[in-house]
Formats: C-alpha cells, sequence, structure tokens
C-alpha cells in the first residue's frame, strides 16, 4: 500500500516574481524528495484594486518602490535569481498589470477537477505568460488560450471565465487567508504543520518538508 501524499499549500499570485522562483525552488526540493506530495494552489491578491481593465505596470512599480532607479535595481535582483532557477525574466514586455481573480478561478477549477499535475502545469503556464511573454492574463482570451495549452476546451473556458463561478469562493479563501496573518508570497505550508514565507532556497524547503513530517510523527 502506497503512503499517503503529504499536502502542501502554496498561497501565492501569478503577478508576483517571487512566486515564480518559488515554484522553481520547490521544483527542485521535490524533486529530491522520496515520498509523493500533494500540491495545492492558494489565492492572494497581491494587487486587489487592480481594476478589471488593467493598469500601466512600469508606472505603477515606479510609483510604490520609490522611482525609476530603485525598480531597475529589484528587476536586476529578481533577473539574476531567476537565472539561477531557468527564468529569463522580460519586464519591459509587460505594458499592464493585471487582476488576477479571473486567473485564480482558473486554478480553483483545474484544482476542482482533481489533477493535481494539470493544476501545476497551469500556474507554470501562467507565470511563464506574464514574467516571460508579457501577456496580459487578465483577459479571459489570454486565459482561455493559456488553458487550452494545458488540455482544457478553449471555447468553454471563455465561456466559464465570463460566468460567475467560484468568484465568491476565491475571494473569501483569500480573505480568510490574509485573517491567519499571512501578508506576503509565495508561502509555502508543509504538510499543515511548517510554513516558509518567500521563495526560499530549494534545501530549506526540502528540510521543513521534512521536519513537517517528523512533527506529524510525534
Amino acid at each position: 500500500m502506497s503512503p499517503p501524499a503529504i499536502p502542501i499549500d502554496i498561497v501565492s499570485d501569478v503577478v508576483c516574481p517571487w512566486c515564480f522562483i518559488g515554484k522553481r525552488h520547490l521544483d527542485a526540493a521535490l524533486a529530491r524528495f522520496e515520498a509523493p506530495v500533494s500540491v495545492r494552489w492558494l489565492p492572494y491578491f497581491l494587487n486587489p484594486d487592480t481594476p478589471p481593465e488593467g493598469e500601466p505596470y512600469r508606472p505603477f512599480l515606479e510609483r510604490k518602490f520609490g522611482g525609476a532607479e530603485a525598480l531597475e535595481g529589484i528587476w536586476a535582483r529578481v533577473r539574476e535569481a531567476g537565472r539561477h532557477v531557468g527564468i529569463t525574466f522580460a519586464f519591459e514586455k509587460i505594458a499592464l498589470r493585471a487582476n488576477t481573480l479571473a486567473a485564480h478561478r482558473l486554478i480553483d477549477r483545474f484544482q476542482q477537477q482533481g489533477n493535481a499535475g494539470r493544476s501545476n502545469e497551469l500556474v507554470e503556464s501562467l507565470l511563464h505568460a506574464v514574467f516571460c511573454e508579457g501577456r496580459f492574463i487578465g483577459d479571459p482570451a489570454i486565459l482561455a488560450d493559456i488553458a487550452a495549452s494545458c488540455g482544457e476546451d478553449r471555447q468553454e473556458t471563455v465561456e466559464w471565465l465570463h460566468g460567475e463561478a467560484a468568484v465568491e469562493a476565491v475571494i473569501a479563501q483569500e480573505g480568510r487567508l490574509r485573517q491567519l496573518g499571512i501578508s506576503g508570497v509565495p508561502f509555502f505550508i508543509f504538510n499543515g504543520r511548517l510554513a516558509v514565507s518567500g521563495a526560499q532556497p530549494p534545501e530549506v524547503l526540502l528540510d521543513a518538508l521534512r521536519q513537517s513530517i517528523a512533527l506529524s510523527a510525534d
């Protein structure tokens, strides 16, 4: 009989570059882990006030971080961290920052279908679309294209996104996570026992995962 999968909850947003790096770090950690895991992606709205039509990306970040020079310094650090995990960040391609409610609804839909592998593929595809291709994931048509690349019916996805399914559920779940004190992403919860904040190195995530199992055994 196979051992039960170890649950891993990841609170993240698909417009967060450190979440992309954190995902790659987790992938590297899991490649060295000796037991099955079950990954669940939980929603976080990095910029909850973003309008549905989006907002100019660079001007927003310059205001947020204190000007062009400060922003370039931040981007340089992110690019360097990304280079070590095979990500080529192309911030210059991003015209608009997106409201990510629809993207989180889509992730939730994939997860409700019970296929963790396809959910992980979708999250990877969304992050790559934003940060390597500069695609605007606030557009349901673009989200449907990405979903189709992960095996979903494109037209059915477009129609679903134009509805209200999972809107209240995703907003409520994000609110509960904030009430728990989560105020930054990525945020990893291993086995319901041990939490790690930030895009920590694979060794740190692997150690936390193993510690969470030991805590469960006590």
